[in-house]
């Protein structure tokens, strides 16, 4: 789901507190965000709504990004009950994002 500064407190982190949301920080100009989009859609599909993958464009979702300290980006962050539980920044391979999540959920 695509998540907007106006949405971000209802879509994220009050949906935290039902179940995780993984947030991608990402921007159409950036490669490895490209990269990494894909993976993740595949990775979330796999794991059948153990979680919610969000999705920020840090260009449109500007507030957001600041508040988070967004600084490089691909940039995944893991919510639960409102709050960062993990994070990574840059295009990992799979195995190393399902480790991440497995560890996290």
């Amino acid at each position: 789901m695509d998540v907007t500064d106006a949405d971000f407190k209802e879509k994220v982190l009050e949906k935290s507190k039902d179940i995780p949301v993984v947030v991608d920080f990402w921007a159409s100009w950036c490669m490895p965000c490209q990269i990494l989009k894909p993976v993740l859609e595949m990775i979330a599909a796999d794991y059948d709504g153990k979680f919610v993958l969000a999705k920020v464009n840090v260009d449109q979702a500007r507030d957001t990004a600041s508040q988070y300290g967004i600084k490089g980006i691909p940039s995944v962050k893991l919510f639960k009950n409102g709050e960062i539980k993990d994070e990574f920044t840059g295009d990992l391979p799979e195995k190393k994002i399902r480790e991440w999540l497995d560890k996290n959920l």
